[in-house]
Protein backbone atom coordinates (compact mmCIF):
# COMPACT_ATOMS: atom_id res chain seq x y z
CA UNK A 1 0.00 0.00 0.00
CA UNK A 2 1.36 3.44 -0.81
CA UNK A 3 2.07 5.90 1.98
CA UNK A 4 -0.68 8.40 2.77
CA UNK A 5 -0.95 11.62 4.73
CA UNK A 6 -3.64 12.44 7.27
CA UNK A 7 -3.58 15.69 9.27
CA UNK A 8 0.05 16.27 8.35
CA UNK A 9 1.25 12.83 9.45
CA UNK A 10 2.54 10.26 6.97
CA UNK A 11 1.35 6.70 7.47
CA UNK A 12 2.74 3.60 5.80
CA UNK A 13 -0.24 1.28 6.34
CA UNK A 14 -3.76 1.21 7.79
CA UNK A 15 -2.66 -0.54 11.01
CA UNK A 16 -0.22 2.27 11.79
CA UNK A 17 -3.03 4.75 11.11
CA UNK A 18 -5.60 3.11 13.42
CA UNK A 19 -3.03 2.58 16.17
CA UNK A 20 -2.22 6.28 16.05
CA UNK A 21 -5.91 7.12 16.48
CA UNK A 22 -6.81 4.45 19.06
CA UNK A 23 -3.52 3.30 20.52
CA UNK A 24 -2.11 4.01 23.91
CA UNK A 25 -3.08 2.86 27.35
CA UNK A 26 -6.39 4.69 27.81
CA UNK A 27 -8.41 5.16 24.61
CA UNK A 28 -9.68 1.61 24.23
CA UNK A 29 -10.62 1.27 27.93
CA UNK A 30 -12.58 4.54 27.65
CA UNK A 31 -14.38 3.36 24.51
CA UNK A 32 -15.09 -0.02 26.12
CA UNK A 33 -16.78 1.63 29.10
CA UNK A 34 -19.00 3.70 26.80
CA UNK A 35 -20.15 0.66 24.80
CA UNK A 36 -23.46 0.23 26.65
CA UNK A 37 -24.35 3.74 27.80
CA UNK A 38 -23.23 7.34 27.96
CA UNK A 39 -21.25 8.33 31.02
CA UNK A 40 -20.36 11.51 32.84
CA UNK A 41 -16.76 12.57 33.30
CA UNK A 42 -16.78 11.65 36.99
CA UNK A 43 -18.19 8.20 36.25
CA UNK A 44 -15.38 7.53 33.78
CA UNK A 45 -12.78 8.85 36.22
CA UNK A 46 -14.15 6.66 39.03
CA UNK A 47 -14.35 3.59 36.77
CA UNK A 48 -10.73 3.98 35.64
CA UNK A 49 -9.07 4.80 38.98
CA UNK A 50 -5.48 4.70 37.71
CA UNK A 51 -5.98 7.43 35.08
CA UNK A 52 -5.17 11.02 36.04
CA UNK A 53 -7.74 13.74 35.45
CA UNK A 54 -5.36 15.45 33.02
CA UNK A 55 -4.91 12.25 30.98
CA UNK A 56 -8.64 11.47 30.98
CA UNK A 57 -9.39 14.97 29.71
CA UNK A 58 -6.72 14.70 26.99
CA UNK A 59 -7.93 11.28 25.84
CA UNK A 60 -11.59 12.33 25.77
CA UNK A 61 -10.72 15.41 23.72
CA UNK A 62 -8.68 13.33 21.29
CA UNK A 63 -11.42 10.70 20.90
CA UNK A 64 -13.96 13.48 20.32
CA UNK A 65 -11.71 15.25 17.80
CA UNK A 66 -11.40 12.04 15.78
CA UNK A 67 -15.14 11.37 15.90
CA UNK A 68 -15.18 8.30 18.15
CA UNK A 69 -17.19 9.90 20.96
CA UNK A 70 -19.61 12.78 21.34
CA UNK A 71 -19.69 15.25 24.18
CA UNK A 72 -23.02 16.73 25.27
CA UNK A 73 -23.09 19.65 27.69
CA UNK A 74 -26.38 20.06 29.56
CA UNK A 75 -27.22 23.66 30.56
CA UNK A 76 -27.54 23.13 34.29
CA UNK A 77 -25.59 24.26 37.34
CA UNK A 78 -23.19 22.66 38.00
CA UNK A 79 -22.46 21.74 34.37
CA UNK A 80 -23.41 18.21 33.38
CA UNK A 81 -21.42 16.67 30.52
CA UNK A 82 -22.14 13.27 28.99
CA UNK A 83 -19.82 11.26 26.75
CA UNK A 84 -21.20 8.67 24.34
CA UNK A 85 -19.97 6.57 21.46
CA UNK A 86 -20.64 7.82 17.95
CA UNK A 87 -21.29 5.45 15.06
CA UNK A 88 -17.53 5.46 14.41
CA UNK A 89 -16.92 4.70 18.07
CA UNK A 90 -19.37 1.80 18.04
CA UNK A 91 -17.35 0.35 15.17
CA UNK A 92 -14.35 0.02 17.46
CA UNK A 93 -16.07 -2.28 19.96
CA UNK A 94 -15.78 -5.40 17.78
CA UNK A 95 -12.06 -4.74 17.33
CA UNK A 96 -11.55 -4.08 21.05
CA UNK A 97 -13.50 -7.22 21.90
CA UNK A 98 -11.25 -9.27 19.60
CA UNK A 99 -8.13 -7.81 21.23
CA UNK A 100 -9.64 -8.51 24.66
CA UNK A 101 -10.36 -12.14 23.74
CA UNK A 102 -6.82 -12.59 22.44
CA UNK A 103 -5.48 -11.02 25.62
CA UNK A 104 -7.40 -13.60 27.65
CA UNK A 105 -5.85 -16.40 25.54
CA UNK A 106 -2.38 -15.00 26.16
CA UNK A 107 -3.11 -14.66 29.87
CA UNK A 108 -4.08 -18.33 30.01
CA UNK A 109 -0.91 -19.31 28.13
CA UNK A 110 1.31 -17.60 30.68
CA UNK A 111 -0.76 -18.82 33.66
CA UNK A 112 -2.30 -15.52 34.70
CA UNK A 113 -5.51 -16.21 36.58
CA UNK A 114 -8.63 -14.90 34.90
CA UNK A 115 -11.53 -13.70 37.08
CA UNK A 116 -14.43 -16.15 37.18
CA UNK A 117 -16.92 -13.61 35.75
CA UNK A 118 -14.75 -13.14 32.63
CA UNK A 119 -15.54 -15.16 29.55
CA UNK A 120 -14.16 -15.21 26.04
CA UNK A 121 -17.42 -16.67 24.79
CA UNK A 122 -19.58 -13.70 25.71
CA UNK A 123 -19.27 -10.77 23.33
CA UNK A 124 -19.23 -8.07 26.01
CA UNK A 125 -18.43 -10.17 29.03
CA UNK A 126 -16.96 -8.43 32.02
CA UNK A 127 -16.85 -4.70 32.53
CA UNK A 128 -13.11 -4.34 32.68
CA UNK A 129 -11.07 -4.23 29.54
Amino acid sequence: MPDFIYNGTTYHNPVEFVLDLLGGKWKMPILWRLRERSMRYGELRDDIPSITTKMLTQQLRDLERHGFISRTVHPVVPPHVDYALTERGRGTIQVINSLRDYGLVLMEEVSISIPANTSRNKRSAGKRL
